[in-house]
């Protein structure tokens, strides 16, 4: 999986950005059915998380959140892209 992340409006600080590598690991588990994690935050009054996944069947997952706790939307985003890669990795295992 390749992981890239990028801050726009802002620059990571080191604790942000330890902060979303030990987010990354929740999704270790579908290592092997991700291709790319593209992560852009944005700030603007609130922190703005969008994350692209693309799995390596060519399909891909679109999640966004925010909050004004830079903690809080990260934790959103993760929540919902864990539901995400669940949904597609059981999809294609019902395929097989």
């Amino acid at each position: 999986m390749t992981t890239s992340m990028s801050a726009v409006g802002f620059d990571f600080e080191q604790d942000q950005t330890d902060l979303i590598n030990k987010k990354i690991e929740r999704i270790k588990y579908a290592d092997d059915l991700i291709v790319d994690f593209i992560l852009r935050v944005k700030e603007d009054k609130k922190f703005i998380f969008d994350a692209t996944v693309n799995f390596r069947w060519g399909s891909a997952a679109h999640v966004s959140a925010e909050d004004y706790d830079f903690a809080a939307a990260l934790n959103k985003m993760m929540d919902v892209l864990d539901q995400k890669i669940k949904k597609e990795k059981d999809k294609i295992q019902e395929k097989k």
